[in-house]
C-alpha cells in the first residue's frame, strides 16, 4: 500500500457516465445479473499504445482475446481488458542483474516496489508464464529482486529501485537509501514466499532457489523468530513524525504491549496502519502457510532437512498459539477469528480491505473456503458488525481505516468474490465493480459508499490486476455469469 500522505481523494479527471443506478447497491440475496447496465461511456481501449506498454505477453494478450469472446458485456469486457494487463503495461520494469532476470513492479502512482503489492501484481500470470518464455522471466525477475530486497532488509515493506533514498528517509529506524519505507507487516515476507512457491510450482523451474534465495529464506523464518518476542522486544522498531496515529507506533516504536505466546508481532497492517493490538490474525495465519510452503521446498527441491524441519517447528507454534489467542465466541455468530490479539484477551473484531484479511484466508490457502469457522467469521465481516463494512448508495463492500470512513475498496469486493462459490454473490460483486469504476476504465483504491465518483488513486495496478483474475476465475468456474 502507498504512503497515506500520497493518497488524495479525485472527484475531477474521470470521464462522465450516466446516474448511478441506486438499485445495484448489492446483497449476496439480491437477484442481480452482473450484465443488466448499458454501457455509458465509450469503450475506446484504456491501454497504453503497443509502444509505450513497459512490457508485453503474448500468453496474456491470447488469454485476453479468448475471455473477452466469453463475455457478453461490452463494458465487462472492456474492462476486463483494461485492467488485467495494467500491471505488465504500466508498472514492471524488466533487465538483467549478475546474468539473471531481476524485474522492478511499481504499485502504480508510487514509484516504489512494495513486496506485497509486487506479488499480487503479478500472481494471476502465473499459469500463462509456462506457455510464455518471456513472461516467465519477467516473473523470476520478480522473485529475484523480491530475495535482493530481503537481503537488504527483512524490515522493510517497500524499496526503491536503487540507493536513491525516499520521502521517509527521517522516520525513526533504521533507514537505508535503498528503502522506500520501513514499515514491518509479517506479510511483506509471506508473499514473496508465495510467489517462489507458486512460480516453481507452474513452471517447474527451480533455478531461483539459489544461494542468495536460501539465504533470504533463512532471515524470513529468523525474523519471524525475533518477532515472537518471546525473550526481549526483538530489534525492530518505528516512529514517525506524523499527526497520523495509523502512521507511527506506541510505546517507543515497538507498538503497544503483548503477552508472548508464539504470535509473530506485526508492527503494521497490509494497509501500512499502525497494528493497535500487535498479534495480527490473518497474518499470522498466512505466516503459517508460507512456512509451511518454504518446508516443501527445502524438503524436496532443495533436501535441507533442518532447514525444513526449522520451518516446520515455527508453523507449529504459531498454529497452537492461533489456537488458543486467535478466536472467541462472538454473539449472533458463534466462535469466529479476531483480527487483531494481544495475548492478553484483548481481541478486535473487524476487518479490512487490505489482503490479508479475514475474509482473503481461503484465497490465500490458510483456510478451506467451506470452514465452518471461516464461514462464521465471513458472516460477521461482511455484516454492520464490522466497523468498516459499509452500505450505501452506490454500493457496499469492505473498507478499512486508510482511506477513512464510508469509503469502499475494490480490493475487499473483488475478494469477497474470490472466496465465494454462490453464483449469486459473485454476480452483485461484478455488478458493483461494473457500476463503481466512475467512468475511467479501471478499479480504483478506494470509493465513497454514495458516490462512486469521490475515489482515491486513479492508478493502482493491484486492483486492476486482481479484477482481471476475479474475470479469469469467473470464466473457469462460472462462464453463464458472462455469456
Amino acid at each position: 500500500m502507498a504512503a497515506r500522505p500520497r493518497r488524495t481523494n479525485i472527484k475531477d479527471d474521470m470521464h462522465t457516465r450516466r446516474t448511478f443506478l441506486q438499485s445495484i447497491a448489492v446483497s449476496p440475496l439480491a437477484a442481480v445479473s452482473p450484465l443488466v447496465l448499458g454501457a455509458a461511456t465509450p469503450l475506446n481501449s484504456r491501454r497504453p499504445p503497443l509502444a509505450k506498454r513497459n512490457f508485453t505477453s503474448e500468453a496474456v494478450e491470447a488469454k485476453i482475446r479468448e475471455v473477452k469472446k466469453s463475455i457478453a458485456d461490452p463494458e465487462v469486457a472492456w474492462l476486463f481488458e483494461n485492467c488485467f494487463p495494467n500491471t505488465l503495461d504500466t508498472t514492471v520494469r524488466t533487465g538483467m542483474l549478475n546474468g539473471k532476470p531481476d524485474t522492478f513492479v511499481i504499485t502504480g502512482d508510487i514509484d516504489a516496489m512494495w513486496l506485497r503489492d509486487s506479488t499480487a501484481q503479478v500472481w494471476p500470470y502465473l499459469p500463462l508464464a509456462k506457455d510464455d518464455r518471456k513472461l516467465n522471466a519477467m516473473i523470476e525477475g520478480v522473485v529475484r529482486r523480491q530475495t535482493h530486497s530481503i537481503l537488504i532488509d527483512p524490515y522493510a515493506n517497500a524499496f526503491n529501485f536503487g540507493p536513491t533514498g525516499s520521502e521517509w528517509a527521517k522516520d525513526l529506524t533504521q533507514m537505508k537509501p535503498e528503502l522506500h519505507e520501513r514499515k514491518w507487516e509479517i506479510d511483506s515476507l509471506c508473499y514473496p514466499v508465495r510467489l517462489a512457491h507458486g512460480y516453481w510450482k507452474q513452471t517447474g523451474d527451480a533455478s531461483c532457489f539459489d544461494a542468495d534465495w536460501r539465504r533470504a529464506a533463512a532471515l524470513i523464518v529468523q525474523t519471524f523468530r525475533q518477532q515472537q518476542r518471546l525473550h526481549d522486544q526483538g530489534p525492530y522498531h518505528f516512529q514517525r513524525l506524523t499527526e497520523v496515529p495509523g502512521d507511527t507506533l506506541p510505546q517507543g516504536g515497538y507498538g503497544n504491549p503483548t503477552r508472548p505466546c508464539g504470535l509473530i508481532h506485526s508492527g503494521f497492517r497490509p494497509s501500512d496502519d499502525a497494528c493497535i493490538f500487535p498479534f495480527l490474525i490473518p497474518s499470522n495465519l498466512f505466516a503459517v502457510t508460507a512456512l509451511e510452503q518454504l518446508r516443501e521446498i527445502h524438503s524436496t527441491v532443495l533436501g535441507d532437512a533442518a532447514a525444513a524441519q526449522s520451518c516446520a517447528a515455527l508453523a507449529g507454534e504459531v498454529r497452537e498459539a492461533l489456537a488458543r489467542y486467535a478466536t472467541a465466541l462472538k454473539p449472533k455468530y458463534g466462535e469466529v477469528y479476531a483480527y487483531e490479539a494481544d495475548g492478553f484477551g484483548n481481541q478486535l473484531f473487524q476487518d479490512d480491505a487490505n489482503v490479508p484479511s479475514l475474509l482473503s484466508l481461503p484465497y490465500l490457502g490458510c483456510v478451506k473456503a467451506d470452514d465452518p469457522l471461516y464461514l462464521r467469521t465471513r458472516r460477521l465481516v461482511l455484516s454492520e458488525d464490522n466497523p468498516y463494512f459499509y452500505r450505501g448508495k452506490a454500493a457496499e463492500g469492505l473498507g478499512g481505516p486508510h482511506s477513512g470512513l464510508n469509503m469502499i475498496w475494490p480490493l475487499g469486493i473483488i475478494t469477497r468474490a474470490l472466496t465465494s462459490s454462490d453464483e449469486q454473490e459473485i454476480a452483485a460483486c461484478l455488478t458493483t465493480l461494473k457500476a463503481t469504476h466512475a467512468g475511467t476504465g479501471f478499479m480504483h483504491e478506494s470509493f465513497s459508499k454514495d458516490d462512486a465518483r469521490n475515489y482515491t488513486r486513479k492508478w493502482f495496478a493491484w486492483a486492476n490486476t486482481l479484477f482481471g483474475e476475479l474475470i479469469l476465475k469467473v470464466h473457469a468456474n462460472q462462464p453463464r455469469l458472462l455469456s
